[in-house]
């Protein structure tokens, strides 16, 4: 890993006064936001007011993509017509830069959410349509290291960024632990800070089994819907600044 790491979180995954996260909080933290594009939350007054805040504060915005999922939060798998879902995807990155262009700001990548992002893991199609979108848009693509999204990318020359999570669980194989199994998400904050601490100096995370994982991040990514989630982000902060590591956007 760099001596430079950026740090993200999703947001704007509410409607309206209603949020999962504490999008305000979070923005005084994270480098980069992964704004919700209305598919699987969020809506058009609470992606324009997260794209304010965020560019009012030197954040990077993202475009947070996903399946046509309202219902569910993104996080059921959809069979969804890799060219639908490209359709559906290029469809949210525009709504967003309407919103980020009013701010004064610009979209700098595109990140799938939830269920299309694990699935983009291995699934050549849906992959296929993430690439498609992104290529279409003109955007780099942030994802996790050594998926067919990240290689499918680098063959139709699109830009890819690596992330790690630290506060999601990792099997073995370097994959993130579905939600509904054991140990998807890390048990309490001290974990997190711990993961991102060693993160920092060995580049190395510790998969549900102990196994230790080698993963090359540009950036990190904070779950805001976590319990503490921003009391964690801010001590996650202070540990990497602690390191020698310089927090800023990798876009």
């Amino acid at each position: 890993m760099d001596a430079t790491l950026d740090l993200n979180a999703d947001l704007a995954e509410g409607f309206g006064t209603w949020s999962l996260t504490d999008d305000d909080a979070l923005l005084e933290v994270v480098t980069s936001a992964n704004v919700a594009c209305g598919f699987h939350a969020g809506d058009p007054a609470t992606m324009r007011r997260v794209c304010t805040l965020a560019v009012e504060r030197g954040v990077r915005i993202g475009a947070q993509v996903s399946y046509r999922d309202l219902a569910g939060f993104g996080r059921r798998f959809v069979d969804a017509d890799p060219d639908e879902l490209a359709a559906d995807l290029l469809y949210q990155v525009g709504a967003l830069r309407e919103f980020a262009r009013a701010a004064g700001g610009e979209v700098a990548y595109l990140k799938p959410h939830g269920a299309l992002y694990n699935a983009v893991v291995h699934h050549d199609d849906h992959a296929g349509a993430v690439v498609a979108a992104a290529q279409q848009a003109g955007l780099p693509i942030l994802g996790l290291p050594g998926s067919r999204l990240l290689a499918l990318a680098a063959e139709a020359g699109v830009a890819t960024h690596a992330e790690a999570f630290g506060d999601r669980g990792y099997t073995p194989e370097g994959t993130l632990v579905p939600r509904r199994e054991p140990g998807a998400l890390l048990a309490d904050a001290d974990a997190v800070v711990e993961r991102a601490r060693r993160l920092a100096a060995e580049r190395v995370i510790e998969a549900v089994d102990g196994t230790a994982i080698r993963v090359e991040a540009a950036s990190l990514c904070l779950h805001g819907d976590s319990p503490d989630a921003v009391a964690t982000a801010r001590r996650v902060a202070e540990v990497l600044r602690d390191a020698g590591v310089t927090l800023a956007a990798f876009a």
